[in-house]
């Protein structure tokens, strides 16, 4: 293991894939990681993101996407599969996320939302459903918020100065499909499903850029009911733009990194039903597993622009530490999806 940079939805959409794109087959046996070796690095990842997550919500009063949200995929996501994880942290981070949305709750029924618009309302949302909180009146706002926002155009955007997780309208269209799927109530429905279907075209029709814009296109297509071919050519790409290495990067003139690899192996799994046995993914697993620092953390270098004073949330790398929990979290998220659930 390195403790620097790394050296190197249904069933019938998972049998479609097996007998199309050869995805079932097992190349990678002899580098896939053992259960063991798995669950070592879970274990001594999950101290670090409840850290982190804690950290940032005690010295900042605002919801963020890469210390909020995305730990909380991973600590969930982590129960179930039988590791023990901070409760305490768990739910002060979605009260953290719901007291944010309920301070904003008048801006959203105004049209006007938050810092951060629709991505950081379909993270927030999606936090909120992972963790198992119910609808209430601040979720309906922020949906209808979700519905009217840019309604004129044919997806969500956002133009963040923070790649690779802010910036990608992919990313923004995903997270905004996924809360008015979670939270849009039985009145926005006819409205949310109109909002669908315009946005299912520009899912078609447009072309992804780079790893963030692959990987939440094919998220985003399950979500619009797209049909098996479309799917497994999104699938397909993804694993096309696999390096040597076993891992992912964010561009095509970048280095494979965390960030990156951990969303593409999610983003199969989750989205396109391919088992965590199949070689582009086990060979993903291997990766992250490579790439993970001493420590149980991963470092990402940050391509953001700054636009707020940096502050310490706990969790290490110094400057990189947003994008490296973010990465973090991924990665953790992506071995944890590795292993079956728990059947206690």
């Amino acid at each position: 293991m390195l403790n620097r940079s790394p050296s190197r939805p249904v069933l019938f959409v998972a049998i479609f894939f097996a007998a199309n794109v050869g995805i079932a087959s097992v190349h990678a046996a002899d580098v896939r990681p053992e259960p063991e070796e798995i669950k070592s690095a879970i274990s001594r990842a999950l101290p670090w993101l409840a850290k982190g997550a804690a950290g940032s919500s005690a010295k900042r009063e605002c919801f963020t996407c890469h210390n909020q949200a995305l730990p909380v995929l991973a600590m969930v996501e982590a129960r179930k599969r039988g590791f023990s994880i901070d409760e305490t942290v768990l739910a002060g981070q979605l009260d953290h996320t719901a007291a944010h949305l309920k301070r904003g709750q008048k801006n959203y029924l105004e049209g006007r939302g938050q810092g951060g618009k629709a991505i950081a309302a379909g993270y927030a949302l999606w936090a909120l459903e992972v963790g198992g909180r119910a609808p209430d009146d601040t979720t309906a706002a922020v949906a209808g918020f979700l519905l009217e926002y840019q309604k004129q155009a044919n997806h969500w955007s956002h133009p963040g100065r923070r790649p690779p997780s802010s910036g990608s309208d992919f990313t923004t269209t995903y997270v905004a499909l996924r809360g008015l799927t979670a939270f849009g109530t039985d009145d926005q429905q006819e409205s949310i499903d109109a909002r669908k279907t315009k946005v299912r075209q520009w899912l078609l029709d447009q072309a992804p850029k780079n790893t963030e814009d692959r990987v939440f296109r094919l998220r985003a297509l399950i979500y619009v009911d797209a049909d098996e071919q479309t799917l497994k050519q999104a699938a397909a790409e993804l694993i096309d733009n696999q390096r040597d290495d076993g891992g992912w990067a964010q561009t095509d003139d970048m280095d494979s990194d965390a960030y990156a690899t951990a969303t593409v192996v999610v983003g199969l799994i989750r989205a396109a039903q391919i088992a965590p046995q199949h070689d582009a993914v086990s060979r993903g697993i291997r990766y992250l597993i490579d790439a993970q620092f001493e420590d149980g953390t991963w470092h990402v270098v940050s391509r953001a622009i700054p636009f707020q004073s940096h502050f310490e949330s706990g969790f290490p790398h110094g400057k990189d530490q947003f994008i490296s929990i973010a990465a973090s979290s991924w990665a953790t998220l992506a071995l944890v999806l590795s292993l079956p659930e728990s059947r206690e």
